[in-house]
């Protein structure tokens, strides 16, 4: 390259010449538009011969300066059109290239296949779990065809509560069970989780603290609303001197961690067969449609003393908690969906909206 010659004397025309034509040879050479990067520095740069001998025309007489000025001009003319020349040429080698060997053959039919979506039901249950769990409680779980014992009588739920009748409660022929048997045929799809604690009660004993995430079944026709297949989660604390405070505490949290910083509950009284008291759970739902207010969320009292004995625990010793809240419930709560056959029809562009997709080819 034309790097010589950094004393270049300006009024030298032989020398300023052959200079250019070194120059114009490198230029030529040049096979990419790296290579013609550097040579463009090499010739016309802050170091090359032309430039500084440029810098000292001011140093010559008077009556040379016009001379050398040309001299120098004409030389660096030449090479900016040369190079600039070359620059078209490398330019559009450069992009046919790039044509060819990127090119997308869009007619070529695809292989990629989905690889389906996560739903979003499992992973709000896996989302209260983690709270849970983060707690220090114990994650329970237990059959979905239950005994009538279990998911009524152990709870305190009179022999002729309304909700062991047909129109509530499935009922299952219990010699049409694999693998088990039962006389009196007394097996019921489990109507709530709440079997899962008294199964905790008599097997693990006290004090507890568990929380029953699972799925439940309700002779429930499929509407907007309601499914006859839906998901609860359910909590239970046994211990000594638990109190309501204890309760509203660990609501308030467990809100928070569903519905962000300024979720809160509220207690309304009410009767259920396995609290006393008992008690309407509101949730302070900032998000609500229409503006913040306050939306039913689940049900919740202290356990009732005849549950307790029914599960071999000492009432006169331990108290307890419990509640329960509807899965399907606060997803369309979180996410504002207005009809439950969007979450139960298995459309997968439902749970597509939440993320959690995949691709594959």
């Amino acid at each position: 390259m034309a790097e010589s010659a950094p004393d270049l004397n300006p009024l030298d025309a032989d020398a300023v010449d052959a200079l250019v034509e070194r120059a114009l040879g490198d230029i030529e050479a040049a096979s990419t538009l790296e290579d013609l990067r550097a040579v463009r520095g090499a010739v016309l740069g802050d170091s090359a011969p032309l430039v500084t001998a440029n810098r000292t025309i001011g140093s010559l007489a008077p009556q040379d300066r016009g001379l050398a000025g040309r001299t120098l001009g004409g030389a660096r003319s030449r090479l900016s059109a040369a190079l600039d020349q070359r620059h078209q040429v490398l330019a559009s080698d450069h992009e046919a290239q790039v044509l060819v060997e990127e090119a997308v053959d869009v007619t070529v039919p695809t292989r990629r296949r989905s690889l389906g979506a996560r739903h979003p039901i499992e992973t709000i249950m896996e989302e209260v779990a983690d709270f849970f769990t983060a707690m220090g409680w114990e994650i329970a779980e237990g059959p979905e065809i239950e005994h009538e014992w279990f998911n009524f009588d152990s709870l305190n739920f009179d022999i002729d509560h309304p909700a062991r009748q047909m129109q509530d409660t499935l009922y299952v022929d219990g010699r049409s069970v694999g693998g088990r048997t039962e006389e009196d045929g007394n097996l019921v799809m489990r109507t709530h989780t709440s079997p899962v604690q008294s199964r905790a009660m008599l097997e693990r004993g006290v004090p507890l603290y568990i929380a029953c995430p699972g799925k439940v079944f309700r002779a429930d026709a499929l509407d907007s609303t309601h499914t006859p297949v839906f998901h609860q989660c359910e909590g239970l604390a046994v211990d000594r001197h638990l109190t309501m405070a204890n309760l509203t505490g660990v609501l308030d949290a467990f809100a928070r961690a569903m519905f962000g910083p300024g979720a809160r509950t509220r207690l309304r009284p009410s009767f259920f067969p396995f609290t006393e008291p008992s008690a309407e759970m509101d949730l302070w739902f900032p998000q609500k449609k229409g503006g913040a207010g306050w939306i039913e969320w689940g049900g919740c009292g202290m356990v009732n003393p005849n549950v307790l004995k029914a599960n071999g625990i000492d009432a006169e010793e331990f108290s307890g908690f419990a509640f329960g809240v509807g899965i399907e419930r606060a997803l369309m709560l979180r996410h504002g969906i207005a009809d439950m056959h969007d979450i139960v029809e298995g459309d997968i562009r439902f749970s597509q909206q939440f993320g959690l997709t995949g691709r594959g080819h």
